[in-house]
């Protein structure tokens, strides 16, 4: 099954992910699970730069569902640019999208992926609607 970003989306965060020697697995690429790690690492800076870094214990973003479509295989050595897009906006949860690419081969797409994210209380471990101020940021980059 694969996983296409929606149409007409404008990337709103975007980050550059040296990717390392130990990167890869025995077939000589990245590993699968590493794709996920470049997209945590971009989604934790983007909502670190919103203001709301991880809290444990407080109000924070969590992310409950998470895609990757394999494009490409992304090879050492490499630097890997990730840009984060906002989709929909719910009343506690965001659909995100990411793509990855090499910086040496701009706009040739090597995965493309995404998930939701809730925004919830840890204490409760139940969602609650955005902050206004968070929401309203969020709205601003979609």
């Amino acid at each position: 099954m694969r996983f296409d970003l929606p149409e007409g989306l404008r990337p709103c965060h975007e980050m550059r992910i040296p990717m390392r020697w130990g990167d890869m697995d025995a077939m000589g690429h990245l590993n699968n699970t590493l794709y996920f790690r470049f997209m945590e690492v971009l989604r934790i800076d983007w909502f670190t730069q919103l203001g709301c870094p991880p809290r444990p214990g407080g109000q924070a973003p969590v992310i409950v569902n998470a895609f990757c479509t394999f494009v490409r295989q992304l090879e050492f050595p490499c630097e890997v640019v990730a840009r984060q897009f906002v989709g929909h906006i719910g009343r506690s949860s965001v659909e995100t999208y990411t793509t990855l690419e090499r910086s040496d081969t701009p706009g040739l797409l090597y995965a493309t992926g995404g998930g939701k994210v809730v925004w919830t209380d840890a204490s409760t471990q139940k969602s609650l609607p955005w902050p206004p101020a968070l929401r309203q940021q969020l709205e601003a980059q979609r």
